[in-house]
């Protein structure tokens, strides 16, 4: 999307701190005045629209790749990757869906992060099921609860504890354990960034409350709980596909009273036809998830 040619790019030699002050520039964008720009972007690809969506949401992007700190890599690269999410975000945002931009792109921009993450460490036999993703993101952490913070190999009772919290087999522990010790060494090595040699692999760790691995695995629920809504959505007509958006997907639900205005009709029947409208959305999820052999609780 060459439209964004313009904005602020984090770089080592502006600083971080520059580029923080540059993006606080950008105004957050109310309800309404984002969805009439999504409707612009969607319906015209107009690239002031799309820019003006991007620019808004740089402080998110960074927020959230301030999270990644503790696997060593450039945090200029690692906010560049989340933008690039972030754009991905913009250019497939649906507004009609009912949820707001942020929501949305936060799940591009984790995706696009921890898949910059899995190249840049470059570990040539790293699996890529859900389980050894969830190993990747989580061993230090699984380390620190159990007190392994040294180097080398881990103690017989420290694997068979990770393998068990993090549901993997004691081999690939062992495995990724040896990787990772290979690639950063010591927790007090010293590590490069913006020019300080003085920063050291623990000040880096990631914060405890910090799960990329959950965030990669709620992504991945929520994307396809998502097109299941969308494919069941199909299921309502116009009239109770307005009035279940309204009620039950807004950030700000509009009152039975308004609708009962709009509609002509008593708020009672509002509330009749949006039941009914959930009953009906509800079933059709469960039926749809069914045929792609998954469990969701509606």
């Amino acid at each position: 999307m060459s439209t964004y040619a313009n904005l602020p790019a984090p770089s080592p030699e502006q600083g971080l701190n520059r580029y923080m002050q540059e993006i606080r520039k950008f105004p957050l964008l109310e309800p309404e005045e984002e969805y009439m720009l999504a409707k612009r972007w969607v319906d015209h690809e107009d690239p002031a629209a799309a820019h003006r969506m991007v620019g808004s949401h740089l402080r998110l992007a960074a927020k959230i790749a301030m999270g990644y700190r503790g696997y060593g890599l450039p945090q200029a690269e690692v906010i560049s990757e989340a933008n690039v999410g972030l754009m991905q975000a913009v250019k497939r945002f649906d507004p009609e869906k009912g949820f707001r931009l942020a929501t949305y792109a936060m799940w591009w921009i984790r995706a696009a992060i921890q898949e910059y993450i899995l190249r840049s460490w470059s570990l040539v036999k790293l699996g890529t099921t859900s389980a050894q993703k969830k190993l990747f993101f989580n061993l230090r952490k699984a380390k620190a609860k159990v007190g392994a913070l040294e180097d080398g190999d881990l103690r017989p009772e420290n694997v068979a504890r990770i393998a068990k919290d993090l549901s993997v087999t004691e081999t690939e522990v062992i495995d990724m354990n040896r990787r990772l010790a290979g690639s950063d060494a010591s927790l007090n090595a010293t590590v490069g960034s913006d020019g300080d040699s003085t920063t050291q692999w623990q000040d880096w760790l990631e914060d405890e409350d910090s799960d990329q691995a959950g965030a990669y695995e709620e992504r991945n629920e929520l994307d396809a709980r998502r097109q299941l809504l969308a494919q069941a959505m199909s299921v309502l007509n116009d009239r109770e596909k307005d009035i279940l958006v309204q009620r039950r997907l807004s950030d700000e639900p509009v009152t039975l009273e308004d609708l009962s205005e709009s509609y002509g009709v008593s708020r009672e029947r509002i509330r009749q036809i949006e039941v009914r409208a959930f009953e009906k959305l509800q079933e059709k999820m469960k039926e749809l998830a069914r045929g792609k052999g998954m469990l969701i609780s509606a």
